[in-house]
């Protein structure tokens, strides 16, 4: 930033009143979390692994669960590590596994949404009520002549704030709907994972596939 530019952004900070505080206080909340959910899916778009999911489902496909574990156990893929919970589980609960592993993926991509959404509730409340303590700022000014100064310097302040406010709230609105977007994109690929492990493992039991012998024998690469 300028000094231009800051020495404006500092002068309507002054102009805005005192409720320019919390409202400040909320802006840096909102550009924490933003930041941090922005590297967190940065970092999640480089540990995708397709060709290592290309992989799991055909060994699944094949029948052959013990590659399958063996490409899935290393990855950091979250839609392979979902499938390889799956499948350390086809001895026991494998849905309620897969639903455990899914739910605890989408509610890692979904943390600190709340605060995000607090504050596109919040920003515009205190530009409100920065409104209203400006303008009543400005009628407690006017006395018997009018004091147009004072009186400008409370509309000043009113408009200020709720200008703030509400650049805060659109700002994270759309940070919201797009981390949500994101979201609902993993959510589909971890239920659509789930479905394959579950049809496929289902499928290997009616062939024959015992899944007490698969966890005996496969037990050291499992655990």
């Amino acid at each position: 930033m300028t000094p231009l530019l800051a020495n404006a952004a500092y002068d309507y900070f002054v102009k805005g009143g005192p409720i320019m505080w919390p409202i400040a206080i909320v802006a840096l909340i909102l550009v924490a979390v933003v930041v941090e959910r922005c590297i967190f899916w940065i970092l999640l778009k480089r540990r995708r692994q397709i060709h290592v999911l290309e992989k799991v489902l055909a060994a699944m496909e094949n029948q052959d669960f013990r590659s399958a574990v063996n490409h899935a156990k290393p990855s950091e893929d979250p839609v392979v590590r979902t499938m390889y919970h799956g499948l350390t589980h086809v001895h026991g609960s494998l849905q309620g596994a897969l639903q455990i592993a899914a739910g605890s993926e989408i509610k890692r991509a979904g943390r600190f949404m709340v605060l995000i959404d607090t504050c596109i509730t919040l920003a515009p409340l205190l530009g409100l009520l920065g409104t209203v303590t400006g303008i009543m700022k400005a009628f407690k000014e006017v006395t018997g002549e009018l004091g147009v100064q004072a009186v400008s310097a409370g509309i000043g302040e009113a408009l200020i704030a709720t200008a703030a406010g509400l650049s805060i709230a659109i700002a994270g609105v759309f940070f919201l709907n797009w981390f949500n977007e994101l979201i609902e994109g993993l959510k589909f690929e971890l239920e659509t994972a789930a479905t394959n492990v579950d049809v496929m493992v289902t499928k290997a039991k009616q062939e024959g596939f015992d899944t007490m012998t698969f966890r005996r024998e496969n037990a050291a690469t499992l655990d």
